[in-house]
């Protein structure tokens, strides 16, 4: 059973469609939440939180149905972007809160655990009104994993993080979706996204535009060249010789290097190394120039 699953979901505030006939499933595992402002990430996220009804469509976390069920939100932690949190009250008894509300049988132990888990052993017993921007989102991940759950729902959960943080927040991430948690997190940041992500849902105008291996999105990208870089020893002459297969269409030589435009990815990872070598030419290099998350979202938020 998926650990979360949504199936033809909409949801509207008026005329306002913010999300539209969406469906998806995600098991453990890392995915990326990918949009740009005004998208429907965060209309997602709080649907699968049981935040949200969905005004059309189901939504289910662990089989049930998500929206206001208690056993959902106890399988469930969410961290939110917007700031929700009570700046006069501590770290430690902002974690504590949750904790109770979650009725964690040992919460003393509990919170203790959580916090050191986002390094903020030495700030826990500071007001929240001292922390810094990157804290105060450490304190909300502390909150949501007190209670242990199978399923993170993160909204940006790297702002405000400095290098060695986002590091630390990644490996944690990576660590806890191998003990199996189920993992979906937005960010406006697409290096985040590729280094720690297994799989991105990209949503574009409330629906859902691609789903899966990013690197899988690319090459299924049939109208759109792909487009590689290679140094041999004799850049010129396999230029022109690259030029005599179909899949190639355009070759340039820029910077010392041969840039080359092809149709299909693995015909021409195919063909490349036989005609270098019925040319006499040596490889030295070859590198896929727009198989990055990036390229992969330009195309389906700008085409």
């Amino acid at each position: 059973m998926p650990a979360m699953q949504v199936e033809h979901v909409s949801r509207w505030y008026g005329n306002v469609v913010a999300v539209n006939d969406v469906s998806f499933a995600l098991g453990s595992g890392v995915t990326g939440l990918l949009g740009p402002n005004g998208a429907g990430k965060t209309t997602l996220l709080h649907l699968l939180a049981g935040l949200l009804a969905p005004s059309a469509g189901t939504v289910r976390i662990g089989g049930r149905q998500a929206f206001r069920d208690p056993d959902v939100y106890s399988m469930v932690g969410l961290v939110p972007e917007r700031e929700a949190v009570p700046d006069y009250l501590t770290g430690r008894r902002f974690v504590r809160a949750n904790a109770e509300l979650q009725a964690v049988a040992d919460a003393p132990s509990a919170v203790d655990a959580a916090i050191a888990t986002v390094e903020l052993t030495d700030a826990a017993d500071r007001p929240i009104r001292t922390y810094s921007k990157g804290m105060r989102q450490r304190i909300k991940l502390a909150a949501a994993l007190v209670h242990e759950p199978r399923i993170l729902l993160l909204d940006e959960p790297f702002n405000g993080l400095d290098p060695r943080q986002r590091l630390h927040m990644m490996d944690l991430l990576r660590r806890m979706a191998s003990e199996g948690r189920a993992i979906l997190f937005s960010s406006h940041i697409l290096e985040e996204v590729e280094r720690l992500a297994e799989a991105v849902l990209v949503v574009y105008a409330g629906r859902l535009a691609a789903s899966g291996d990013f690197r899988s999105i690319r090459r299924l990208m049939i109208d759109r060249p792909h487009r590689f870089t290679i140094r041999s020893s004799d850049d010129r002459a396999l230029g022109a010789a690259l030029l005599s297969d179909p899949t190639v269409f355009a070759v340039d030589l820029a910077d010392g290097r041969l840039a080359v435009q092809a149709s299909d990815l693995g015909a021409f990872g195919r063909i490349v190394a036989p005609i270098a070598r019925a040319a006499g030419i040596r490889l030295h290099e070859l590198t896929p120039t727009d198989d990055t998350l990036e390229s992969v979202f330009s195309y389906l938020v700008r085409r």
